[in-house]
Parts: structure tokens; sequence; C-alpha cells
């Protein structure tokens, strides 16, 4: 499938370790993380700032990445993947 110039991606990152009821919400550019403990929040919010430097750094968005690409900064960065149920 072809991308227009309406495509857009994002990371999202979802913190489920939340015990304050606080609800914690942080938008940027390339991304969106909800809830978490302030703690874990922060971090989300530093490895998605670290992920949108390293994309600088490649002069790409995030929609013109490959798979491989992606991969390769989610490791420099700390992000850690969930395998994939369809690699056996």
């Amino acid at each position: 499938m072809e991308k227009n110039s309406q495509d857009k991606s994002l990371l999202l990152g979802v913190g489920l370790d939340n015990k304050d009821g606080h609800t914690r919400i942080t938008k940027g550019d390339n991304f969106r993380l909800l809830g978490g403990s302030k703690d874990t929040h922060e971090q989300m919010q530093e490895t998605a700032i670290k992920f949108n430097e390293e994309l600088s750094k490649k002069k790409k968005r995030l929609e013109e990445i490959n798979k491989d690409e992606f991969a390769e900064i989610a490791d420099k960065v700390g992000l850690k993947s969930l395998p994939n149920p369809n690699n056996n």
C-alpha cells in the first residue's frame, strides 16, 4: 500500500504500574505516552525523545523508516520489543 501525505506513524507507550491515581499523558512529535508511575512515565519520555533524536540524525520521519531501521533505533535507545507471535 502506498503512503500518502496524511499517513502518520506514532510510538505508543503505556505504563501499567501507576498506583498513585495520577493520570499521566504526554503527547510529542511521533509519540503518545499514557499512564505509568512517575518514574515509568519519565523513562518513557526519555526513550521517546532519544528515539526522535536518532530519527533526526538519519534525517527521516518515523513513517519513512523500515522495520530494520526501527529495530536498530529501538535497540540503540533501549526500547524492548515484545516477541512476534508470527515468527517461529
